[in-house]
């Protein structure tokens, strides 16, 4: 079975008390919107960026890559939050089995604007944008990354300094 070897950040921001934090649409991913046909909208896919880790890179590098490269937006690593294993099967290609492990970090924003990335960057992400913390285990996909904004939202509690 191949190995991939992934990571990424939750990454968090006060503003008006309460904390936010960054969400992308993967490109691909449903809308939300139903595109003129009779059936319900389907609900927006939000996930958290992340990436592969490249050769000779550190996880922790990766993290803040994929933040600015899929968000927009510069953070800087607070704490690491866990890791996420899975099995997936590839749905390109050799449609090979593939284990997976993806390293996250609790991130704080620095700098930059919400959904500004890179044109290259939009066969990947479809937009980025700010959801409330407390909401984020509700909307996410993925059960290990609602994981992670759980964790999160309890390292905010635990450390009221940030």
């Amino acid at each position: 079975m191949v190995r991939e070897i992934s990571s990424g950040g939750v990454v968090i921001r006060k503003r008006e008390d309460a904390w936010w934090m960054a969400a992308i649409q993967p490109a691909g991913a449903p809308s939300g919107d139903s595109k003129g046909t009779r059936k319900r909208p389907s609900k927006p896919v939000l996930a958290l960026p992340k990436g592969l880790v490249d050769a000779g890179e550190k996880a922790l590098d990766t993290a803040v890559r994929e933040v600015f490269e899929e968000t927009g937006v510069t953070a800087e690593v607070i704490t690491k939050l866990g890791d996420i294993k899975y099995v997936y099967s590839r749905s390109w290609g050799d449609g090979q089995r593939v284990f997976k492990i993806v390293s996250f970090y609790l991130m704080r924003y620095v700098s930059g604007r919400i959904n500004q990335i890179a044109d290259e960057m939009r066969v990947e992400v479809a937009k980025a944008r700010w959801v409330l913390l407390e909401d984020a285990p509700k909307l996410l996909a993925y059960t290990g990354e609602k994981q992670m904004a759980q964790r999160a939202i309890e390292h905010v509690i635990a450390h009221p300094e940030l």
